[in-house]
């Protein structure tokens, strides 16, 4: 299977790639004019062959267009920002699971310290992002909002279905939630290790949200993100292709 890269854009059947990617595809992967890739412009995907093979610059020509496959199932995450490797780890399955957008909230249960370092982490966090969205052959990258506190985030989430992870003993299975939905979009809170408040379940209720649970075992943030993205694709995700 080939591998895919991210240009900026397509220009008259060539495309170039610059920057990290190209620095990759040059030294690390060894690019020579002739060699084919798929690239996409976060619209559509071509087959690509080299034609010139620079330290930081490779140029392609396109061949043929490749039949893309995008979801019809408009996702919204809505995370709070947890312990970085865990939240890290969240981010790059959360885009493997094809996510359209991750907003990072600052939960009242969120650690201060890791809030305040959360600025310095963006860059990083959209090479996390970046990368993972090329691993996993999508067609375009999610968005990635700045970190807002859950009340705004909620308040602004226009998705059709609307839940919220939860452990209290009124919320409903994640499965019972979704039987029987049809939806084009769904936002998902999933909250930090020590849980929501009774502001932020206030808050979510106001703006529309269910309380829904994976079940009886406590689960950590990055596994919830994991298992309640896959059971939403699995519900409610059709097939559609670009």
């Amino acid at each position: 299977m080939r591998r895919r890269f991210f240009v900026d854009a397509f220009d008259e059947k060539r495309a170039v790639l610059s920057g990290d990617a190209a620095h990759h595809l040059g030294r690390v992967l060894r690019a020579e004019p002739g060699q084919l890739y798929e690239l996409s412009d976060g619209t559509s995907v071509w087959l690509g062959k080299i034609e010139v093979a620079a330290k930081d610059q490779i140029e392609f020509s396109l061949l043929e267009p490749v039949p893309a496959r995008i979801s019809s199932l408009d996702k919204t995450l809505l995370l709070a920002v947890v312990k970085f490797d865990a939240f890290e780890w969240a981010l790059e399955k959360a885009t493997e699971l094809g996510v359209n957008r991750i907003v990072p909230l600052a939960a009242a249960r969120s650690e201060k310290g890791l809030l305040v370092a959360a600025g310095k982490r963006a860059e990083r966090w959209g090479k996390i992002v970046f990368e993972s969205s090329q691993q996993a052959r999508r067609v375009r990258l999610p968005a990635l909002e700045a970190v807002i506190a859950p009340g705004p985030a909620f308040a602004a989430a226009e998705s059709q279905i609307r839940l919220m992870l939860s452990e209290r003993p009124e919320a409903r299975s994640l499965k019972s939630v979704l039987n029987g939905r049809l939806a084009e979009s769904v936002a998902l809170a999933i909250g930090p290790e020590g849980g929501w408040t009774d502001e932020e379940f206030s808050a979510a209720r106001k703006s529309g949200f269910e309380e829904a649970s994976l079940g009886s075992l406590i689960l950590r943030t990055e596994t919830a993100v994991a298992a309640c993205l896959a059971s939403v694709n699995y519900a409610l995700e059709g097939d559609a292709d670009c």
